[in-house]
């Protein structure tokens, strides 16, 4: 079985930070050739959920300290991802970024992420994976996506996401879809691959705490073969 352990909104927020790690490195002492793919918003920025907001963009290359973290994890164990830009619509909502916007907004919003990770000296760092917050992505920004360099696109299976997508995720050259998200969607083994995501947000119901990494503990130890995985080896 193919596995990789996703998660998602890795940020400054001090509410949805690096802490996470301490429960992926508990699973590398277990299972030393883990795969983990963090999925990193570039400017999070949340305006209306209460408890988490923040004043303002959190541009990663204004916190040296948080990137010096994520460059110097172990590239057998992790992958750094793209998610977004704000993450949300300020002053809207916390989410949905990607959803309604035109080719001419999403281009702007990939160059200006680009530009942020540059300035950030983590150009080499990030693989061009993203995954849009939310999983809502317009027909064009998926366009885009693939014209600016995005190699694979983590997206939802569920109709809801898909009836956003209008079938222009089938003109990608790599889509990965995720099939567990706990407590939603429950650990399970019968697909060709299993991608499963989980939340840096310790607001989150799907927050990788440490229940949630005792359940993956034992998921993992009962399968009978397993090959970790990184995004681009599930396509």
């Amino acid at each position: 079985m193919k596995l990789n352990v996703s998660i998602d909104d890795v940020s400054p927020h001090p509410l949805s930070s690096v802490k996470v790690l301490d429960r992926c490195f508990k699973l590398i002492k277990e299972f030393s050739d883990i795969k983990f793919s963090l999925f990193v918003p570039i400017a999070y920025w949340r305006t209306v959920k209460p408890g988490t907001v923040v004043s303002g963009p959190l541009n990663i290359d204004a916190f040296p300290e948080f990137c010096e973290v994520i460059k110097n994890l172990p590239k057998d164990n992790f992958e750094i991802c793209y998610h977004g830009l704000f993450h949300g619509i300020p002053g809207q909502s916390d989410n949905d970024e990607f959803q309604r916007l035109t080719e001419k907004e999403a281009r702007a919003k990939f160059q200006t992420m680009f530009e942020i990770v540059d300035k950030a000296g983590l150009t080499k760092v990030f693989r061009p994976v993203f995954r849009p917050p939310a999983w809502r992505m317009s027909p064009e920004a998926i366009k885009v996506s693939q014209e600016v360099g995005i190699k694979i696109l983590a997206l939802s299976p569920k109709d809801y996401a898909k009836k956003i997508y209008n079938g222009q995720e089938d003109k990608h050259n790599k889509v990965i879809y995720y099939n567990c998200n706990p407590p939603f969607d429950m650990l399970q083994s019968f697909f060709p691959y299993t991608e499963i995501v989980y939340h840096a947000c310790e607001w989150d119901s799907n927050y990788l705490d440490e229940q949630k990494t005792e359940e993956l503990k034992r998921f993992i130890v009962s399968q009978k073969k397993i090959q970790f995985c990184f995004m681009d080896q599930l396509c």
